[in-house]
């Protein structure tokens, strides 16, 4: 299999190079790992190997939560040009370098929330996305409580991981009918990612949304369903 830059074309790598630039140059802190090609690597190799998930592929209204200083969120908007894609992080000096990222690069087709997905899931975007993405935000069920209320009907939340835990799963699997996210497949890309444990958890919202979600800001994460 070729590598998951293969899909970007000579103007999606040169965006994509503006915005790791930015990111070498930044002094807050944004990124652990800044300086190419390592960056290459974690960053957009990592977030391209999403695109295997074919309901991601598809997605024209993505949310990407905790985006911290862009990733998986830019890298999506670049490969897929026809798709939204709306980068929820409630940091505000990282909104202020992925909103000087889209800029600089040219990205049109994304866009910067500062705030928390709950907030935004108990307003405009509830219900409103055909996928969420999260790359190293939170707990499985965590991430399903985020996602739940963001997420249309049949829409699915992919969830990049490191290595499986089968507390972490199980914990989601008693969670999944009270927040109508049924886990799906999980898929092996550590070869062609920046973490070499790299799995992808790919759950898929399977009714309404419950009458209880989003709850207050921080509830999912101090307290994670199904533990």
């Amino acid at each position: 299999m070729s590598a998951p830059s293969a899909r970007l074309d000579p103007a999606g790598r040169r965006a994509l190079e503006t915005v790791l630039e930015l990111l070498a140059r930044e002094r807050a802190s944004v990124s652990s790992v800044t300086e190419m090609p390592s960056a290459w690597k974690v960053h957009v190799e990592d977030s391209l190997t999403g695109l295997r998930v074919e309901s991601l592929a598809a997605a024209t209204r993505i949310a990407d939560i905790g985006s911290g200083g862009g990733f998986p969120g830019l890298v999506l908007a670049v490969a897929l040009p026809t798709a939204e894609v709306e980068l929820i992080e409630s940091v505000g000096r990282k909104c202020e370098f992925m909103s000087r990222a889209i800029e600089a690069s040219g990205i049109a087709n994304a866009a910067v929330a500062n705030a928390r997905s709950e907030e935004l899931a108990a307003g405009s975007g509830r219900e409103r996305f055909d996928a969420v993405t999260a790359r190293a935000v939170g707990r499985l069920s965590t991430l399903a409580e985020l996602a739940s209320p963001l997420l249309r009907r049949g829409g699915a939340l992919i969830a990049w991981k490191g290595r499986r835990d089968e507390d972490e799963e199980l914990e989601l699997e008693r969670a999944s009918d009270a927040l109508a996210m049924m886990p799906e497949r999980i898929l092996a890309v550590g070869p062609y990612a920046g973490s070499r444990h790299r799995h992808l958890h790919v759950l898929r919202k399977t009714g309404a949304t419950p009458a209880d979600l989003p709850r207050r800001p921080g509830m999912a994460k101090k307290r994670p369903p199904g533990s």
